[in-house]
């Protein structure tokens, strides 16, 4: 029932990608031993001919999709065949990086080979050797017979590492930073190999397959996608929802009942007014909503203040006079417990309000269909910490390569997840929800034209600048009307009429 935005690509010749195959723990079974060294992978004909054993329709390559094909059937090199000087290799790499994390004192971002040349003139480590790493160590571990593979994680991301900085010399780029920009002076040196170019990822599948069909809710705008994947489509095409009904009422919030203006940019957002307005925003609403109703923060920290404020302003028992509070952390514990909690509070009749943020784990991953989400608030605009090391060498990687504005990626991005959390409420033609986007930015023509299409063809011209008290009588007036008796299949509507279907046919 969801309006898919796709794109297809065509045209594309088939290539084998890789022969590489990965056994229930992840281990690279491609250059399995058994406990005599020798080879185990390979089986006979009745003439005593070798059969390489290969899986089929494609998933030999959906495997491990992350090396091209030289890699993966070139041999690995004889200086790190045997065991002994393989370790000997791994006990370099080790004191290479201690020694790297130790003398960290600046800020510094270098390309791959820059990289590799350094560790090459220190440790006598060559790029063609790193590349096969992941391979060797993975080998190691089955020859061993190892079973409790999460002691050697550690030995494992540094093959990763290893092996990724051998294999591309351009779209990664290593970054150093010898403590967290948030807490200066607190050193927590750390080594980032960063891949900045999204093609790589999507290459081997075009290389793979002839026809490639990419579909999903939030692909808006769609063609700044083909500019990120570095590919031409030869067909892009949007499609309209079926719904039964107008279950959808996405809104724009820009002014409290105050009227003030509404936003989370970083100058506005520890205005004692926004927080305010916003808090009173969530008590009119949870008294007003029935069952669930999820809010999305823009980060860990901003949800952390407001939500301060919000205890010793007494909103906070105000809400908790109407429903159950539960918050997201940044343990996984935990935010499972108050998912579980919240839940049960919604099955009870009670009804809760969980407190989330987006790019988090409950926006990527977790539905509140039915009775768990019937509103769902985006307090602000979710953009990235533009501060970040990593953004900021992607933004510049876009900028030369695809010739990709700084803005428009940001705004893209951040509209992108915004839609990403309030499409969680609606994940079936039964389900209905008000979507409200709390932030007088999203009024901007840039901002919303951003949106998927299922959501802006919702969009009403008069709820596009409302104040808090404008909204109630909105939130009201819908939900009286989702009250009401429908008929869940109306022909043209929710289900294909018969010409529909005999058109279909003749195509």
């Amino acid at each position: 029932g969801m309006e898919r935005g796709g794109m297809e690509r065509g045209g594309m010749e088939r290539g084998g990608m890789g022969r590489r195959a990965l056994d229930g723990s992840g281990n690279d079974n491609n250059d399995d031993r058994d406990s005599s060294g020798n080879d185990n992978n390979n089986e006979e004909d009745g003439n005593n001919n070798p059969i390489s054993l290969q899986l089929v329709g494609g998933e030999e390559w959906l495997a491990n999709p992350v090396l091209p094909e030289d890699v993966v059937n070139e041999s690995v090199p004889g200086n790190m065949r045997r065991a002994e000087h393989f370790l000997s290799l791994l006990s370099r790499l080790v004191s290479f990086f201690r020694d790297k994390l130790a003398d960290a004192r600046v800020i510094s971002t270098v390309a791959p080979p820059l990289f590799l040349a350094e560790l090459q003139a220190k440790m006598l480590v060559d790029g063609k050797s790193l590349r096969f790493c992941y391979d060797r160590l993975s080998s190691l571990l089955k020859t061993l017979q190892v079973v409790n593979t999460d002691e050697f994680t550690p030995i494992q991301l540094l093959a990763d590492f290893a092996t990724l900085l051998g294999t591309y010399a351009k779209g990664f780029a290593v970054i150093t930073e010898p403590y967290d920009e948030r807490m200066v002076g607190v050193p927590d040196p750390v080594i980032q190999l960063s891949c900045l170019d999204a093609s790589l990822a999507m290459r081997p599948v075009f290389g793979k397959f002839q026809s490639v069909v990419i579909t999903s809710g939030t692909l808006s705008p769609l063609r700044l996608y083909p500019r990120i994947l570095d590919f031409n489509p030869v067909a892009i095409q949007s499609f309209e929802m079926t719904l039964p009904r107008n279950c959808i009422c996405p809104v724009v919030l820009t002014r409290g009942s105050d009227q003030m203006p509404l936003s989370t940019k970083f100058d506005e957002r520890e205005n004692p007014n926004v927080i305010h307005n916003y808090g009173m925003l969530l008590v009119e609403l949870a008294a007003a909503i029935p069952d669930g109703i999820i809010c999305f923060f823009v980060s860990y920290r901003y949800l952390d203040f407001i939500v301060t404020r919000w205890h010793a302003s007494g909103i906070l028992e105000k809400v908790l006079g109407h429903k159950l509070v539960f918050i997201e952390t940044q343990d996984v514990v935990e935010t499972t417990l108050a998912l579980d909690s919240f839940r049960r509070a919604c099955d009870s009749g009670r009804g809760a309000v969980f407190l989330s943020v987006a790019r988090g784990k409950v926006a990527e991953g977790i539905d509140f269909d039915r009775h768990y989400g019937r509103a769902v608030v985006m307090f602000g605009i979710p953009y990235q910490y533009t501060l970040s090391r990593v953004l900021r060498a992607r933004l510049e990687f876009l900028r030369e390569k695809f010739q990709i504005k700084e803005n428009d990626y940001l705004t893209f991005d951040a509209v992108r997840q915004a839609a990403q959390c309030v499409g969680r409420v609606i994940r079936s033609k039964s389900d209905y929800g008000m979507m409200i986007f709390a932030d007088k930015r999203y009024q901007r023509h840039d901002k919303r034209d951003k949106l998927p299409g299922w959501i802006t063809r919702h969009l009403q011209e008069a709820h596009m600048n409302l104040s808090t008290d404008m909204l109630m009588m909105v939130v009201q007036k819908f939900m009286r009307s989702m009250a009401q008796p429908y008929d869940a299949g109306q022909i043209g509507r929710s289900l294909l009429s018969a010409e529909a279907v005999a058109a279909l046919e003749d195509v």
